[in-house]
């Protein structure tokens, strides 16, 4: 499982825990839908071992819980959801695809679209101020809270 860094740099502290390969995809099927282990290793054709550790990894931070259930004559199994933790990476993950269709597009066209439940609009990811107004990246200041992380 992952160790999460002993650093103030809170970046590098998530990665602890997301940064390995195959996590975020993980995390795109279990926004689509995906709950149990096969699904999972189906449909990214991802190494049983690989799968199982970051799933462990996952639930052990809070990402995902396990949750077991059991078909009529099968050994009992986990199924995985996200925690209210790991609902807050939707907008993570959105980030990361906007900027893959905006810098690195198909010649096709996104392979997923965000929209507004109920009408259809479409949503970018962006910042918002206190009054939730949006505001530009050029207009956001990254301001260190302490000592610079490392």
């Amino acid at each position: 499982m992952a160790k999460i860094p002993e650093s103030s740099c809170s970046i590098a502290r998530s990665l602890g825990v997301l940064g390995e390969r195959w996590t975020f995809l993980i995390l795109r099927e279990a926004f689509l839908g995906a709950t149990r282990f096969a699904e999972f290793r189906d449909r990214l054709g991802v190494a049983p071992d690989v799968l199982s550790e970051r799933l462990a990894t996952l639930v052990e931070y809070g990402v995902m819980e396990r949750e077991p259930y059991r078909e009529p004559g099968a050994r009992p199994r986990s199924a995985y959801r996200l925690t209210p933790a790991g609902q807050e990476l939707q907008v993570v993950l959105s980030a990361l695809q906007q900027w893959g269709d905006e810098h690195l597009p198909r010649p096709e066209g996104p392979s997923m679209l965000r929209r507004v439940r109920g009408t259809g609009r479409p949503v970018r990811v962006g910042y918002l101020d206190e009054r939730g107004r949006e505001v530009q990246p050029a207009d956001v200041a990254v301001i260190p809270a302490g000592p610079y992380p490392r």
